[in-house]
Formats: structure tokens, C-alpha cells, sequence
């Protein structure tokens, strides 16, 4: 475990190492920050005044050792729009974002597990079918189209009267299509929101717990269609294997069967992907975080893109690597808990 925790922090640097390059590299190309910072009446010579006090005349290798010598430290420079520490800015917005892709996990995990299992047991169904039309209905729709849909529907609301109200069935349909909407589509409820210690939450009382129900769901259309498929076709696979057979043919109880060794082993390759995909979450709540105003990084990033603020986007890119690289370790550890037979020295069990 030490060997392979070492492994991986050698890795983990290695691939920070590579984003932080990559992320410094492109700063050119994302605008000019002192048109962002001054006014259009400025003189140009204030305005190289302040160029060469930012230090933007410096070659690129001394502006990115001065970069790598204060980032080891966790100092990525000063906001040019906030006029504080990048670190304070991410901060501030991080809760938002991480309680967004908390609560898009929580939905993916809790509907896609038993939709999955049930969709492989059950193959030929006719609600197995129509879980398996959603998902790829699901997996076509970019999440921005999902989110404006859901605004429509449970916050704007809607109402359509396609059948005629001669009959009671033609009222109960019309009165099934429409919707009176009220949810929740705009910012976080920042009056609603709790302090938790230092950390706003949405997750402390109801009232605030709708403001992320929309954008939730949201997010979570993005994995959920892919992890019912996926959860699926391993389910189908394992079902078929020679040791479900003989557990079948020893009398063992069909549940047990199902969910205690079929799916401990379908969960393997699927902690794989969901390992990354999960991690893939923050970086699709832009989308999601922009079209319900939500005050997370992805919004703030945009924000930052807009005033060509570098400092934040290099922090941003920086944060958002450094959680990849936390998730994917924390999926290789995990692997040893759900199968006992992977080692993750990389030793032969």
C-alpha cells in the first residue's frame, strides 16, 4: 500500500507538473488582461508601467519559474478583477460546485444501480425497454438543452390542452401535460443558505435544498443514461459466467445471486469509468452552472475567461487537475475493497 501510495504521489506531481505547463502556455492566448484591469482613457505608458510591474514583459521560462516557485507553495497570484488571492476566489466558490456534483452522484448512483440491474434480469421487458429508449433519448441531449427543459417544465411551467375536454379522459391528459412550475431555476438561495463552519450549504434545510434539485438533475443527465447501459451489459455478462451457473445449480437463492455476487463483480469495471466520469462532473457543470446561474467555479471560470482574468483560469485549470488526479487515486484504492484479488502493488495475488 505504501509503494503504490508513493507510485501514485509521483504520478499525481508529474501530472500536475504537465497541466501547469500546458495551463501557463496558453495565457496569451486568452486576451489581454491590462485592457480588462484599466480604463480606455489610460495612456499607454501606464499602461506598460503596469505590464512591466505584473511582470508580462518577462520571458516565458522566468514567468513560469516564478509561477512554480510560489504554486509549491499554494500561492497561484493575485485575481486581476477580484484584486485577492485566486486561492480565496476558488474557495469561495468551490461548495457550490462540490454540492452540485454531490447531489448529480446521488442520483446517478441510487437510480442507476437498481434501473441497471433490473434492465439486465429482465432483459426482454417492456419496462427494460423503455429504461433502455430514455438512455440513449438521454445520452443525444446536451445537458444545456435538459436544464432549459427543465425550467419550462417545473419552474416556468407549462399547460397544453391537446385533447378535447368533452370527455374525462381528454381532461385527466391535458391535466397530466401541464405542470404549474415554482421550482427554484436561478442562483443558490443565498439568503436560504446555512454556514456550516466556514462552508455555505444547500443541504441544511429544505427551502435551500430546492434551489439545487433543477440543476441536480441537470448535471446528472449527462452519466446517468451511460451508467445504466453500462451497468447493464456487465450484468448480462456476469450472469452468463460459469460460477453464477454453479451457484444456481447449488440451490442458491436468486436475490442473493444477483446482489451479492453478480453485482459485487459487475461494480468493478464500472467503479473504472465512474471513477472518471464523476470527476468529468466538474468540469461539465459549466454548462450547467451558467444556465441556472449557479455561483460555482464553473460560472466563475466563464467569468474569468470574459475579463481575461489569467491568474484565475491558470488556478482553476490547476484545481480542477488536482481533483482528477484525487479521484482517480481514490478509485484505485477502492478497487481493493470491491475485489480482494486486485493488488494494487501491481504484485500477481
Amino acid at each position: 500500500m505504501i509503494a503504490f501510495l508513493i507510485k501514485r504521489l509521483f504520478h499525481a506531481l508529474l501530472v500536475m507538473f504537465v497541466i501547469s505547463v500546458i495551463s501557463f502556455a496558453i495565457q496569451d492566448n486568452l486576451g489581454d488582461p491590462i485592457q480588462q484591469m484599466v480604463g480606455q482613457s489610460v495612456p499607454e505608458s501606464e499602461r506598460a508601467a503596469l505590464r512591466e510591474e505584473l511582470g508580462l514583459n518577462d520571458p516565458f521560462l522566468v514567468q513560469y519559474l516564478r509561477f512554480a516557485k510560489n504554486a509549491v507553495q499554494f500561492d497561484f497570484g493575485y485575481s486581476y478583477f477580484f484584486n485577492e488571492p485566486t486561492t480565496d476566489v476558488i474557495l469561495r466558490h468551490l461548495p457550490a460546485t462540490l454540492e452540485l456534483v454531490a447531489a448529480a452522484t446521488f442520483l446517478i448512483v441510487t437510480l442507476s444501480v437498481p434501473i441497471g440491474v433490473y434492465s439486465a434480469i429482465k432483459p426482454r421487458s417492456p419496462l427494460s425497454r423503455l429504461f433502455m429508449g430514455v438512455s440513449i433519448v438521454g445520452i443525444s441531449i446536451p445537458v444545456f438543452l435538459t436544464a432549459i427543459v427543465l425550467i419550462q417544465i417545473f419552474s416556468i411551467g407549462i399547460s397544453v390542452t391537446p385533447f378535447p375536454e368533452t370527455t374525462g379522459w381528454g381532461s385527466w391528459l391535458n391535466g397530466l401535460l401541464s405542470t404549474e412550475g415554482g421550482m427554484p431555476a436561478y442562483g443558490r438561495g443565498n439568503d436560504l443558505t446555512h454556514v456550516v463552519g466556514t462552508w455555505y450549504t444547500n443541504f441544511a434545510s429544505w427551502d435551500s435544498l430546492t434551489y439545487l434539485v433543477l440543476p441536480a438533475i441537470s448535471l446528472a443527465s449527462i452519466m446517468l443514461p451511460l451508467f445504466i447501459r453500462l451497468i447493464r451489459a456487465e450484468m448480462l455478462e456476469v450472469l452468463q459466467s460459469d460460477y453464477v451457473k454453479f451457484a444456481k445449480a447449488k440451490g442458491i437463492s436468486m436475490r442473493r445471486i444477483y446482489f451479492l455476487h453478480a453485482l459485487k463483480n459487475t461494480m468493478l469495471p464500472v467503479i473504472t469509468v465512474g471513477g472518471v466520469q464523476i470527476g468529468t462532473l466538474v468540469a461539465f457543470t459549466i454548462l450547467t452552472e451558467t444556465v441556472f446561474q449557479w455561483p460555482g467555479m464553473g460560472l466563475m471560470f466563464l467569468d474569468a475567461i470574459e475579463r481575461s482574468d489569467i491568474p484565475l483560469i491558470i488556478t482553476y485549470l490547476m484545481v480542477v487537475g488536482l481533483i482528477f488526479v484525487i479521484t482517480n487515486t481514490l478509485v484505485d484504492l477502492i478497487y481493493g475493497l470491491v475485489n480482494p484479488t486486485v493488488k494494487l502493488t501491481g504484485k500477481p495475488a
